[in-house]
């Protein structure tokens, strides 16, 4: 067989599996991603990105998102029912000041030191009262105007009712301009208005509680008219001083219905307590803020027997040992009167400005009551004798000496002459009668005073029966 038959004779053999194989390679195609997993990918991996980038942001959507659903759930509430809510937050967070004994402190050329420094309870155990720190004061008594002895018949004390003795009665007595320009001249005698004009006066007191008050030889007193305050009991005394000091709260008949709700029951005793609970009957004033302004001012009158007293508004808990007050604020300060100054501001004038502004008076009262202090020339200066002349007045410490019962005397005249505000008539009258022995302390000392506990509900207001 020649070669070229050879080669036309040989055969190739395909196996059926090389044709599959063949058949496979030509279709087989590279597996496509399906477009969705890549965007989903790219996606968290931008979101990872944006959250480490914005993550402040983040956390503060969730806390705006809450503050605008709690001011439309605000919104939708009647002002009277936010105003109760704020209220009762309010009175929640103040009793958390009850009870504190804790010493309040201030720093002094970078030295922190005790706002009021109270002698030591062994000290003040054998402590002796001083002689009194009253000197070169003109006059030497006081004598007070009532209705049998103060007929209104001269021509000096011929009376006629105007609007600026509106609110005088026969508790105050009727005092005329030309008798209150005199009650401030330096005679030897001072023929004052006071207060218990006339037995027909109101502020009727028990014969028992007033036989207790005269035992008082040092009181300290509070009130609360009108069921506007609870009563809060003193702390921080010592055992000396539960043998010499009274503690003397006046109330009304209002105030008494009011606490003996929250469990406060007068014993027979009249106590409650620390507190001796005198309830006074026929209020002279229908606005109880003057009522107030009695028991506050004229303790001379309530008390007087008394050689020394400390009043605390029925906002605050007193919590130091009354002897020790006294000694710390009047005798080492020979001083006869201590009160606490004002803390935000320093004269009348811009402090009739604030009390205008806050609604507590009218500005036509205010403003007649600043027209007179401007004809009799008290200036507006800031301090008098080197203190500041604005008076906070919620806390008072005196000796009851002809000056300072005169003062008190004039004081309450004029919160019943003008507006109930007693801070605008203060520094008025203590330029009047040139005080000097005077210490006004700061707001760091009342804070160690009291505890501030704040009004804890409305006051009252006195509804008279007309027949």
């Amino acid at each position: 067989m020649s070669s070229s038959s050879m080669l036309n004779t040989i055969s190739i053999s395909v196996s059926d599996d090389d044709e599959v194989i063949g058949r496979m390679r030509v279709r087989v195609r590279p597996k496509r991603k399906k477009p969705g997993l890549r965007g989903r990918r790219e996606l968290l991996r931008w979101a990872v990105r944006a959250a480490m980038r914005w993550w402040p942001v983040l956390l503060f959507l969730p806390a705006v998102a809450l503050l605008l659903v709690e001011s439309s759930r605000l919104g939708r509430k009647l002002p009277d029912e936010v105003g109760d809510d704020l209220a009762a937050s309010a009175k929640v967070e103040s009793l958390k000041n009850l009870n504190r004994l804790d010493p309040t402190t201030r720093v002094v050329h970078g030295v922190r030191e005790y706002c009021l420094k109270i002698l030591s309870p062994e000290k003040l155990e054998n402590l002796e009262f001083p002689a009194s720190a009253e000197s070169n004061f003109p006059a030497k008594r006081v004598l007070y105007r009532s209705d049998s002895s103060d007929q209104h018949s001269g021509e000096h004390y011929t009376f006629t009712q105007n609007e600026e003795a509106a609110r005088f009665n026969l508790f105050t007595g009727y005092q005329t301009l030309h008798e209150r320009e005199e009650s401030f001249k330096a005679n030897e005698t001072a023929v004052v208005h006071c207060g218990f004009y006339s037995e027909n006066g109101g502020f009727k007191i028990s014969d028992d509680d007033r036989s207790y008050m005269r035992t008082c030889k040092v009181v300290v007193s509070t009130c609360a008219f009108g069921g506007g305050d609870d009563l809060y009991q003193p702390i921080g005394m010592t055992e000396a001083s539960h043998e010499k000091v009274c503690y003397v709260a006046f109330w009304d008949e209002i105030t008494q219905s009011t606490q003996e709700k929250v469990g406060k029951v007068i014993g027979e005793d009249h106590m409650i307590d620390k507190w001796h609970v005198v309830v006074v009957k026929d209020l002279p004033f229908s606005d109880q803020r003057l009522n107030g302004k009695i028991p506050k001012m004229l303790s001379h009158r309530l008390f007087p027997e008394a050689r020394f007293s400390i009043w605390v508004d029925s906002k605050s808990q007193f919590r130091r040992d009354p002897i020790g007050v006294i000694e710390a604020l009047l005798w080492r300060a020979n001083s006869v009167l201590a009160i606490s100054e004002h803390g935000a501001r320093s004269s009348l004038y811009d402090e009739a400005k604030a009390v205008v502004k806050k609604h507590k008076a009218t500005p036509e009262e205010v403003e007649m009551q600043l027209n007179q202090y401007r004809m009799d020339a008290i200036p507006d200066d800031k301090r008098f004798n080197g203190k500041k002349a604005l008076a906070e007045a919620s806390v008072i410490v005196r000796e009851h000496t002809v000056s300072t019962n005169l003062f008190m005397c004039l004081w309450f005249n004029e919160v019943v002459r003008f507006t109930s505000r007693d801070q605008l008539s203060f520094p008025y009258v203590l330029r009047r009668l040139n005080m000097t022995r005077v210490n006004m302390f700061p707001v760091c000392t009342r804070k160690d005073l009291v505890n501030s506990i704040g009004h804890q509900r409305k006051v009252k207001p006195l509804v008279r029966l007309t027949s």
